[in-house]
């Protein structure tokens, strides 16, 4: 029997397969086999067939994004170039709405309407009455460059209303994104912003009583000879303003639109000052509007009995204290007898009003000191607080005041001009309203408002004894009786008033018109003020005659506020 003869060169080969170190690395177990229970790892390499599947796969992979590459940046690349450059993102500014603008009654005095002219946003149209573009103001549109880009961005209220309550009737703007090509046409949008419209607004103030004030002081202004004018009825017990107008005015419309740049230009240089609202930033020179207020601070000093009557001749002399045989003549505007308080104020005598400002012989006066402070607590030389842009704060003359503008001493004449309100003495038709309120309502300064509002805001409280506001009520209601204010006593309504002719001017060359009063006159609802301005001769009508016609009107044609009902 043959042996098998064994092959040295394939044993060799087998051997040199396992080396020794894989022995020894064995018998550490690396694996981690667990050898009770023939369990652990074996690694097997990756078959050549995976390689090259995987080879491939990737190769194909690249090819594909090379061949999009090649055709996206060579074949189409300037086609693609030309897109991008033409294509664009804008953003575009979304305007809201601005809010409607109310009267009391719900009548529209602004809205909106759309624009022809510039899409973006809507355009402002106010009415066309007369006598409110003071009240309402003017908006600014947003401007845009040469190329159509917004530079400004809101439509801004400027004046008015449309001002002082901007940020509640402006609304929020809004912004849209979208693509267009060279075209213009859109290719995408979408809205990052939605725009937030502003809120309505109702105004206290009754536009036919509005209306007509206007009127009846420009048609008098201009017949007369008046510069302009202003007048202001006002809520006594809850500040809401019935009626506020300046004249003259400007156009709301005119203005807001921007167009006709020719009136625009003659708005500006007019010397009447049309922009000018003169309702809430005119300084006028008072008169003897401010007699009633004396006459309440002397009652509250017990300066003077209210029944002791003094002596008017047409003027009142006092010697100069240097050389007793010169006197410095001071003049009434006539001479009135003898009048007690409620007569004086019914007449306006001057010589009372200087003798219970200043003294004279044996009759103690207020002094400038207790002047200044009563009128200062009754409401002057301070501003109302009024919703409206601008106000005015006014002046109560004094010494100090007298010695920083003319460097000069005070005087016991300058007592006794002011106490009839002339001098340097400046107040406001807002303020001549509401402080005529003080009076009507027996001591509570309210706070003016041009909203209809639920709760009035009481600035204060004047602590006067009742009974002392009623000696002032009767004298101004005599007034309207038997005084100056004669023309005001209707059968149909009950006013309390008083008349001021303020002399103005180095040389008194003109004067201004005023008439202060409230209605009815048993249960108070409505003060009132009115000045006229600047007229070069004597001719009685004036403020007066402003009122006394708006009062018939409004028996006709608005009696609900002339009732006692103050459910209005």
């Amino acid at each position: 029997m043959f042996k098998k003869k064994r092959n040295f060169w394939k044993e060799k080969k087998l051997a040199k397969d396992i080396d020794p170190d894989e022995i020894f690395l064995d018998s550490s177990n690396l694996p981690k086999f667990d050898i009770n229970q023939f369990e652990g790892r074996l690694e097997k390499p990756i078959g050549k067939r995976t390689i090259i599947f995987l080879a491939a796969f990737f190769v194909l992979v690249a090819l594909i994004f090379s061949s999009r590459i090649w055709y996206l940046q060579i074949a189409k690349g300037e086609a693609y170039l030309q897109r991008s450059e033409d294509n664009n993102l804008k953003n575009l500014i979304q305007f809201p709405e601005r809010g409607i603008i109310y009267d009391r009654n719900d009548v529209e005095l602004v809205w909106n309407i759309p624009n022809e002219e510039n899409p973006d946003f809507p355009k402002r149209e106010y009415t066309n009455k007369s006598g409110l573009s003071h009240l309402l103001g003017f908006v600014n549109y947003p401007k845009q460059d040469s190329l159509g880009r917004y530079y400004e961005y809101n439509i801004v209220g400027e004046d008015g209303v449309e001002k002082k309550f901007d940020s509640k009737i402006g609304g929020v703007n809004g912004l849209k994104i979208i693509e267009v090509d060279v075209f213009g046409e859109i290719l995408s949008e979408s809205t990052a912003r939605k725009a937030g419209n502003g809120k309505d607004l109702k105004l206290s103030v009754d536009h036919r009583i509005q209306n007509k004030l206007y009127n009846l002081i420009k048609e008098t202004a201009i017949e007369i000879g008046f510069q302009g004018g202003a007048g202001v009825i006002m809520d006594v017990n809850s500040g809401e303003i019935l009626a506020i107008t300046s004249y003259p005015e400007f156009d709301s419309q005119i203005v807001t639109d921007g167009d006709n740049t020719e009136i625009i230009s003659d708005y500006n240089n007019d010397s009447r000052k049309p922009f000018l609202n003169r309702a809430v930033s005119g300084l006028y020179t008072p008169g003897s509007i401010i007699k009633p207020f004396i006459a309440l601070a002397a009652l509250n000093e017990d300066i003077i009995p209210p029944s002791k009557e003094i002596l008017s001749t047409g003027s009142l002399a006092v010697p100069n204290p240097y050389n007793p045989e010169e006197e410095t003549i001071y003049r009434d505007w006539k001479a009135h007898g003898w009048v007690d308080m409620r007569e004086a104020i019914a007449v306006s005598s001057n010589v009372y009003f200087y003798t219970v400002g200043g003294g004279h012989d044996n009759q103690n006066g207020l002094g400038i000191t207790k002047i200044e402070k009563y009128l200062k607590e009754f409401g002057f030389e301070k501003e109302t607080n009024i919703n409206l842009s601008q106000e005015a704060k006014g002046l109560v003359p004094n010494p100090r005041w007298k010695k920083e503008i003319f460097d000069d001493d005070w005087r016991l004449g300058d007592t006794y001009i002011t106490a009839i309100g002339q001098f340097g003495f400046q107040i406001t038709p807002i303020q001549a309203a509401r402080n005529t309120a003080f009076i009507a309502n027996s001591g509570k300064l309210i706070e003016p408002n041009v909203l209809k509002i639920k709760n009035p805001k009481v600035e204060k409280k004047v602590n006067i004894d009742k009974e002392k506001f009623e000696i002032v009520q009767e004298g101004m209601r005599s007034a309207v009786i038997k005084g100056t204010a004669n023309s005001l006593n209707f059968p149909y309504v009950k006013i309390a008033a008083k008349t001021g002719t303020a002399e103005i001017g180095a040389a008194k060359e003109s004067v201004n018109s005023w008439i202060i009063g409230y209605f009815p006159y048993e249960n108070p609802r409505f003060s009132f003020a009115v000045v006229l301005e600047r007229r070069q001769s004597s001719n009685p009508i004036g403020a007066l005659f402003v009122m006394t016609n708006l009062i018939d009107w409004m028996h006709i044609n608005t009696p609900e506020y002339l009732e006692n009902n103050t459910n209005i």
